[in-house]
């Protein structure tokens, strides 16, 4: 069979699917597209068994075909071409030529019979979301997803709907942070677990136009404008947070974000693998930010202005884990609830935006004396 496509057309289609080829992966199969045309339409799908990525642009065809391609190889030399219209011919001794008017190019194709099945999601349950507040929520709680298999759950991103709105949820067992969109709210209350690998990718894509997400108890596929995104969910049941979240941090610090945040990435410099950990000797208009590098003797500290009730307190972070939070925060001044050196403190913005909620738990560490 023959068919043309422009190579900048064909380039762009490649480049939305191959974030899901994997690097590495026992099932070579998986490595290629799989590449499919049936009544006029190319459909290229790459998957990694955890995600699947899919997108399609109508050709010029009249036979339908469905091979697999290796991925890496075809992207490259399409990619190689310029902006120039490719000619293919395929025949039945598994190669693809691929012809321009410079050049001719040969790649071997396999039988498709092999490759996975993506899971078709019964599109009932459905929600339609601005891609500018779906990037926005996922980009002020994914750095927070467990890197370490604890529990299952923690890997992945809660995806929450609920009568009060949409919640994302993210927790490594350090710090907790929890975004509401107050603008979605839903008659009943359901709860979705996404790998962070699905996420990660997700939130390269999202554009700012409006994006549909239909749900199912296994799976989530997310339809953005011709790709679609289709992801295994964690079946395991995420953790309660509620029940880690304190009620009697009567004790409150506001102090001015960037300057914390500057203060806090200077200390970061006086921190080994080893021993990361800031101290926050807190008084009623300023803070001490201090650190010690106990390893090479080296030490630092700083005094930001603030507004302190309360009593004095010293507390300590670890200082990666507090710049973290201090870096998602977009607004100029939060407040710290605290009740003690050894209790979880909450970080809030000093005003929340309007229909918006957004809290980070953070756990102190016990200082050195």
């Amino acid at each position: 069979m023959k068919f043309n496509i422009n190579s900048k057309t064909l380039e762009k289609l490649l480049a939305r699917v191959l974030p899901a080829i994997p690097t590495r992966t026992p099932l070579p199969v998986i490595e290629n597209f799989l590449f499919e045309i049936e009544e006029g339409k190319l459909v290229v799908t790459a998957t990694d068994l955890e995600i699947a990525l899919t997108s399609s642009l109508s050709i010029d065809a009249d036979e339908n075909l469905r091979i697999v391609i290796p991925a890496r190889l075809f992207y490259d030399i399409v990619k190689s071409l310029g902006d120039t219209q490719i000619h293919f011919e395929v025949d039945h001794n598994s190669k693809m030529k691929l012809k321009t008017d410079k050049g001719e190019y040969f790649i071997g194709y396999s039988d498709a019979s092999e490759y996975p099945v993506i899971p078709v999601v019964d599109k009932g349950k459905s929600i339609e979301i601005n891609g500018k507040i779906l990037k926005k929520a996922i980009d002020q709680t994914l750095f927070a997803v467990s890197k370490e298999a604890m529990r299952q759950a923690m890997l992945g991103l809660l995806f929450e709907l609920t009568p009060e709105g949409i919640k994302f949820v993210a927790t490594d067992g350090h710090r907790l942070v929890k975004y509401q969109n107050k603008t979605f709210p839903f008659a009943t209350e359901d709860k979705y677990v996404i790998p962070e690998r699905a996420v990660t990718v997700l939130s390269k894509l999202i554009p700012e136009g409006d994006v549909k997400i239909y749900l199912s108890s296994t799976n989530i596929v997310v339809d953005i404008d011709d790709l679609e995104l289709n992801a295994r969910l964690i079946s395991e049941k995420y953790p309660d947070y509620n029940s880690v979240i304190p009620i009697e941090n009567e004790n409150t610090l506001k102090v001015n974000t960037g300057e914390l945040r500057s203060a806090v990435r200077r200390m970061l410099l006086f921190s080994t693998s080893n021993y990361q950990q800031v101290k926050l000797a807190i008084t009623a208009d300023n803070v001490e930010v201090s650190a010690e590098d106990i390893d090479r003797g080296s030490s630092a500290k700083e005094n930001v202005n603030c507004e302190y009730i309360g009593e004095p307190m010293d507390i300590g972070f670890n200082t990666g884990y507090l710049n973290d939070v201090l870096s998602h925060f977009e607004e100029d001044e939060i407040v710290f609830k605290l009740h003690s050196p050894i209790k979880a403190c909450i970080l809030e913005p000093r005003e929340q935006k309007e229909n918006e909620d957004l809290m980070m738990l953070l756990m102190p560490v016990r200082l050195n004396t």
